[in-house]
């Protein structure tokens, strides 16, 4: 795995944890019963960005150490995930 790749390995597990972390312990506007207007009533109240993104790099950082770790190590590869058998070596014909 190249640096680019592990990059981009990351970026996606952090944003797939983000969007999980984004609406725990949410409390909407309308629950809190300060609705500002021109927004809905399930607006967040206090949407808490910046603590939500360092409980996400944290996981982030863990779930891209097993990941990547594992696809380094080969114990998985993409041929194990080829179920319909389309990467088979093709046969090389004798003439």
């Amino acid at each position: 795995m190249g640096i680019t790749s592990a990059i981009v390995l990351f970026a996606v597990i952090w944003f797939m944890v983000f969007f999980v972390v984004l609406p725990l312990r949410m409390v909407t506007q309308g629950e809190d019963g300060e609705i500002v207007p021109g927004t809905h009533a399930s607006a967040p109240a206090h949407p808490q960005v910046k603590r939500k993104a360092k409980i996400t790099t944290f996981w982030a950082i863990g779930l891209w150490v097993i990941i990547a770790g594992t696809i380094l190590s080969g114990a998985i590869s993409v041929r194990d995930l080829d179920w319909f058998h389309r990467m088979a070596t093709p046969e090389v014909s004798a003439d």
